[in-house]
């Protein structure tokens, strides 16, 4: 969910004005999900590298989780959203760590979309802490073990990926799961991502052809890939 801080600027607004406005559009982007029958939704909040910007911006993201949390689990349990915070919770706050504990509760009962928050994360950060969890436990690092040990292990990896603002990378988000997910760059900043950018995004996934490693041919004719081999 890149752009808000530039969003802001364009607007001779302080960067939290951007953040604010990028958890509006963070709210429609989830009904919008919702009313189209997604069942996994994952979103990069704040990633492992943003503790290096100003300390400012950090503690108004901090209290601006805080107010959303408050305001926004309500709804989303209603709308059958679980949600659930991904990311080293080490580092952060009692107080945020017990907001986000609380909200998983409040909705883990949920099963029309699972909202993946990811918060205080990085795609290296989580491969590194499954390898340790499988080497504390004496278990061989294979693809299959690895794939259950990461913190993202209670969704399917995702089929499309969407980075919004105009930069082309992934700048450490899922790099793992995102192996063969089709990825999705477009040039709107995150607060005018709506309803019909998503559209966009979803019209184009449509369109591509998936074939994990096969041809074409295989495709069409409707083969299966083969089985992943540890």
């Amino acid at each position: 969910m890149d752009g808000n801080g530039r969003w802001a600027r364009q607007r001779l607004l302080p960067r939290l004005a951007g953040h604010s406005q990028g958890v509006e559009s963070l709210r429609r982007c989830v009904r919008a999900c919702v009313a189209r029958g997604v069942r996994a939704l994952t979103v990069f909040a704040f990633s492992s590298e943003n503790w290096g910007r100003p300390a400012e911006e950090v503690s108004g993201l901090m209290g601006l989780l805080a107010k959303a949390l408050a305001r926004e689990v309500p709804e989303l349990s209603r709308d059958g959203v679980c949600v659930r915070f991904v990311g080293d919770r080490e580092g952060l706050s009692e107080s945020v760590r017990n907001g986000l504990a609380q909200a998983e509760r409040a909705t883990q009962g949920n099963s029309r979309l699972v909202l993946s928050v990811c918060f205080n994360y990085g795609g290296r950060w989580d491969i590194a802490q499954a390898a340790a969890a499988l080497a504390a436990r004496g278990e061989p690092i294979t693809e299959s073990a690895l794939c259950g040990a990461l913190a993202l292990a209670h969704v399917p990896d995702p089929d499309l990926v969407i980075r919004t603002g105009g930069e082309k990378r992934l700048s450490n988000f899922l790099l793992w799961q995102a192996a063969y997910s089709e990825l999705f760059f477009s040039d709107l900043l995150w607060p005018d991502f709506d309803e019909a950018a998503l559209d966009a995004a979803l019209d184009w996934y449509a369109g591509r052809e998936r074939r994990f490693g096969r041809t074409s041919e295989q495709v069409r004719a409707g083969l299966e890939p083969e089985p992943l081999r540890a």
